[in-house]
């Protein structure tokens, strides 16, 4: 039997990647969501294919109880989906949404995202609006009586909806609700509604008992043919048979833990093992919290490190807390001393040097940890009642009034718990529940617990770093590389950290190995002058002011707008419908109006029923704009703008002014969302500046984390026959300025490819040196300032006596799975050598900055090649 592929895979078979990638997102949802959470580009790929598949299966077709998966990692932002999806589905009619989920510390959660503005988290934009209308997003008991104009959400538990629905009460939910509307059902932590799915085959009774969790969402969801499952989940086990067959027709979009971390989105998960007392590694963890604290505020970052100390049973929670207080409050010098002394932990030996480098005594430091971990500063979520009543302290861990360092749980904060700034987790008992080699359940919930953790705390030192990113695995001597790990305390116990790892890969939170590796700049290179007085040029990202715009793409002024006019309202299509005849067989005919033609007061109707034509919102797209006549008269923006109008042959001959104005709505509504999506905030400048080469370069620790399916030479030193297929000895070449190359096959073969053509390039220059960018510098794409670290520079330097040629080629070899997706990076590096400024202001010296096409071995040898050609000519 051939095994079942996914509905993400189909789409891409049927329509192709590239297709989907290009989907631009509508501004209902693009200009209604919160801007201060910027989209990543995993969310934004989630919207793309359920937009393709939206469009392809639904475009005027019935739905038919259509059901989605989306599969995404712990922290990966699914409630921004859950937003963005509202909003789009609500532009296609829908008005209800029921979100259920099995926790009541998720509701609350979620309920604060969607309907508290005041919120640090609230996820829609300030107005949430559709064409002229404004709209609510607010939560109702029932569906009853829902105002049909709102975005009406429902939340319940699973429990309280199976209990509402098959108990009713006055005022609550029913299957009434359901029957007469069409529902979006909206499903978190997905896999706890497949109670009965897991069972397999189930008997006769079974079929006919539907007041399980399950067969009560089942019953609800083909209570309506319109209605809509959408489930979200990190965790669905597809390698059951059951539920893979249930849901791999169903999995929209597939984002695990494993490729979540490896795009940098996670902390890099750490495990300390220390044998000493509970309270002494305790301390170790409060010592570490301290000293990120100490980082984050030398680099002005207000940032308070959390730690959250993990017992077995409420009782050995409760104790350790009174423990924790008066260990604390009694603390000595010597103590930290005596940890001091014994550690072999490279992390914490770091930390002491940092103290002392900063005159950071251990009696005053003592002071702080008795302030900052005193008993006002910590928190215990054991029982319900105390769970449910410091939920909102616990959930809210970040914000700087929340001065809580310190959280004592059983298993209260498992699923649902949303914090970014645990850096520590102190795990208080020494016990294993794996037998015969298989991973036992604690172990794995304590391995889902430290995926929790493992959610990346936001912080960049400049605009150019990434926010919601790793920053320093190319860097791992960083001090602020502290800030990107989160530590698992643990007893001494081999056997159960080696469990722990195993279920740690298995969910995807670590790498089956990762290796550190140094590289140093070697000393014959330190020796020149390049090196010792030379520069790199670079250029510089900046804010793009728009000055340059003084009008409407041309694209909107020469293209046909097409309205479609409906027994007496209109529809801008956008897309551009064909068609002649309704689903009626109503003969159409179409008219060309031009807009103006409308009149001016009509058409400045339009724009005032629209928010994004306010006059201050257009300037910020528009900087050249005078006037609103400017805009509606001038062919440079509106005046030359053209519709095709179909409707009724006596509709389109004689527009009434309601027609006039629907249809002028519908179509400044489409090229605001046209205009909107011009986002490009920064430009890169095509004046390159100088850089000491020497403060640019130096010698690194850098970190691989290496998983199945990557490139089998990531990591591996190119200098070591027995490590690489592409070995090559660089000590034994001058050339390269550094000791090894731990890259990709295609950066060891563009290396071999210098190799081999170096006698070539001895003979027009004097020097010739090929240096490794491990994140030491970036560029900045011209056209919107999109940050690119090229992987090599090559430098040449010729041999004329008189205006020295100073060559600095930027090299970038790709993966054949990249080529695609990176062009843009291909079109920037292949553009500096025509676009490049640099003042001339060495003496007898002149410099030239260029950009290569990308080398790959396979398909890209006769581009790259011709270009080094140049270089020789």
């Amino acid at each position: 039997m051939s095994e079942v592929k996914p509905l993400y895979e189909l789409l891409q078979l049927e329509l192709g990647k590239k297709n989907i990638e290009k989907t631009e997102l509508p501004n209902c949802i693009a200009g209604n969501l919160n801007p201060a959470f910027p989209m990543r580009p995993y969310q934004q790929k989630a919207f793309q294919f359920f937009l393709n598949y939206w469009q392809e299966t639904f475009d005027g077709k019935p739905r038919q109880n259509h059901q989605f998966l989306f599969h995404m990692a712990t922290g990966s932002g699914k409630t921004l989906m859950m937003a963005g999806l509202i909003l789009y589905l609500y532009e296609q009619g829908f008005r209800n949404f029921l979100f259920f989920v099995n926790s009541t510390n998720i509701i609350n959660k979620t309920r604060d995202n969607f309907l508290n503005a005041q919120s640090g988290k609230y996820l829609f934009a300030e107005s949430v609006s559709f064409g002229d209308k404004r709209v609510r997003v607010r939560e109702v008991e029932n569906f009853q009586a829902a105002n049909q104009d709102d975005i009406n959400i429902v939340f319940s538990t699973i429990q309280g909806l199976h209990m509402s629905l098959n108990t009713p009460r006055e005022d609550s939910l029913t299957y009434d609700d359901f029957e007469d509307q069409k529902i979006v059902l909206i499903s978190d932590e997905a896999h706890h509604i497949n109670a009965d799915t897991k069972k397999g085959q189930p008997t006769q009774d079974e079929m006919f008992e539907v007041m399980s969790w399950e067969g009560t969402v089942e019953r609800i969801f083909r209570a309506h043919e319109d209605n809509l499952l959408l489930e979200f989940t990190a965790t669905v086990d597809l390698t059951d048979e059951n539920l893979a067959a249930k849901y791999k027709p169903k999995l929209i979009f597939d984002y695990p833990l494993k490729e979540f971390r490896k795009d940098g989105y996670s902390k890099e998960v750490k495990v300390l093992q220390a044998d000493l007392q509970p309270f002494d590694r305790a301390v170790q963890a409060v010592l570490l919290s301290q000293y990120r604290r100490k980082i984050f505020e030398k680099n002005k970052k207000h940032i308070k490190p959390v730690i959250l100390f993990k017992s077995k049973t409420i009782k050995e929670s409760q104790a350790f807390f009174e423990e924790f207080r008066d260990g604390i409050q009694g603390l000595q010098a010597s103590t930290l001393d005596a940890i001091r002394s014994k550690t072999t932990d490279t992390t914490l030996a770091k930390m002491f040097a940092y103290f002392t480098a900063h005159n950071i005594t251990m009696e005053n430091l003592v002071i702080e940890l008795k302030e900052d971990f005193a008993e006002d500063k910590l928190i215990s979520v054991n029982s319900k009642e105390e769970s449910e009543a410091k939920q909102l302290a616990v959930n809210s861990l970040e914000d700087e009034r929340n001065e809580f360092r310190a959280v004592f749980a059983v298993d209260k904060l498992n699923e649902g718990w949303d914090v970014l700034n645990l850096f520590d987790i102190v795990r208080l008992y020494d016990t294993r529940d794996s037998k015969a080699g298989k991973v036992g359940k604690t172990t794995m919930s304590e391995a889902q617990l430290i995926g929790r953790g493992a959610r990346y705390c936001p912080f960049q030192l400049s605009d150019d770093q990434p926010l919601y990113g790793r920053k320093f695995d190319a860097d791992l001597d960083s001090e602020l590389r502290v800030c990107e790990e989160l530590y698992y305390h643990s007893a001494y116990n081999p056997k159960y950290i080696q469990e722990l790892n195993t279920a740690l890969q298995e969910l995807g939170i670590k790498a089956k190995e990762t290796r550190e590796r140094k590289i140093r700049l070697k000393d014959t290179f330190k020796a020149t002058s390049l090196y010792k007085a030379g520069h790199i040029f670079l250029n510089n990202q900046q804010k793009y002011d728009r000055a340059d715009i003084d009008g409407l793409d041309g694209s909107l002024i020469n293209q046909r707008h097409k309205v479609l006019l409906r027994t007496g309202y209109t529809k801008s299509t956008v897309a551009f419908e064909t068609g002649d005849v309704d689903k009626a067989g109503t003969e159409r005919k179409s008219k060309d109006y031009d807009l103006l033609s409308f009149g001016i007061p009509i058409i400045r109707k339009a724009t005032q029923r629209l928010d994004f034509y306010e006059f201050d919102n257009l300037k910020r797209h528009l900087p050249k704009l005078r006037s609103m006549i400017e805009l509606i008269t001038s062919e440079r923006y509106l005046g030359k703008i053209k519709l095709e109008v179909s409707g009724l042959p006596e509709q389109i001959e004689n527009l009434t002014p309601d027609e006039k104005l629907d249809a002028a709505t519908q179509i400044l509504d489409a090229i605001a969302g046209v205009i909107a999506s011009d986002k490009v905030e920064f430009k890169g400048t095509k004046s390159f500046k100088p850089y000491m080469l020497k403060e640019k370069f130096t010698d690194k620790t850098l970190n691989f984390a290496l998983d199945d399916n990557g490139d089998r030479e990531f990591g591996r030193s190119m200098n070591d026959a027995g490590e690489t297929t592409y070995h090559l000895d660089l000590n034994k070449r001058d050339w390269y300025v550094f000791d090894d190359c731990f890259g990709t096959s295609e950066e060891k073969l563009l290396i071999q490819f210098i190799d081999k053509r170096y006698d070539d390039l001895k003979k027009k220059y004097s020097d010739v040196y090929l240096i490794r960018n491990e994140k030491y510098f970036k560029l900045y794409n011209f056209d919107d300032g999109r940050p690119l670290e090229p992987d090599f520079v090559l430098y040449l330097v010729g041999k004329e006596k008189q205006d020295t040629m100073h060559y600095q080629v930027f090299i970038e070899p790709k993966g054949s799975h990249l080529l695609k997706a990176d062009e843009w990076k291909e079109k920037f590096l292949v553009s500096i050598k025509a676009s490049f400024e640099i003042e001339q202001l060495f003496t007898n010296k002149k410099y030239a900055v260029w950009g290569f096409p990308f080398y790959n071995s396979e398909s890209r040898d006769m581009e790259f090649t011709g270009a080094f050609e140049t270089l020789l000519a």
